[in-house]
């Protein structure tokens, strides 16, 4: 288990993930807070930062076993878009055909671009919890909720 409490203590609020359904215990895990609204939603974090806008990304090594928790700050209260990644070959690139994804919503992906309101989270002045589903592309139907065959 990765302990996401010392992380998610300080002067912002934290929030923390849950994650259920990785498809292995391979790569890293990715968790990026972004603005909450439709022009800044998965915008390339350069482009944020020049811009003066608030984004935050945290990396973390895949747990080989137990409950997965992970933690990244908010820089106050208030409603964020959240985006969870699986990153099996740890290239730091999201590969469509192997990496996992997840949101907020828990709402299966399909193939489209996920919609700003399947990421948006309130956080409130003590922070809060997410539990994210971890998704994998499954043939034609797009990103679904991994199942062992």
């Amino acid at each position: 288990m990765i302990d996401s409490d010392a992380a998610c203590t300080g002067s912002s609020p934290g929030v923390r993930v849950n994650v259920t359904g990785l498809k292995d215990r391979s790569g890293r895990l990715k968790l990026e807070l972004y603005p909450a609204n439709e022009d800044d939603f998965l915008k390339d974090d350069t482009k944020l930062k020049k811009e003066g806008k608030f984004f935050a990304r945290i990396w973390s090594r895949t747990p080989q076993s137990g409950a997965v928790r992970l933690c990244i700050r908010a820089p106050s209260a208030g409603q964020y878009a959240l985006l969870f990644t699986h990153d099996r070959d740890g290239k730091n690139k999201f590969n469509f055909w192997r990496d996992g994804a997840g949101f907020a919503s828990n709402r299966k992906l399909g193939r489209s671009r996920p919609e700003l309101k399947e990421a948006l989270i309130t956080v409130g002045p003590s922070g809060t919890t997410v539990n994210i589903q971890a998704q994998y592309l499954r043939g034609l139907s797009g990103f679904a909720p991994y199942q062992a065959d």
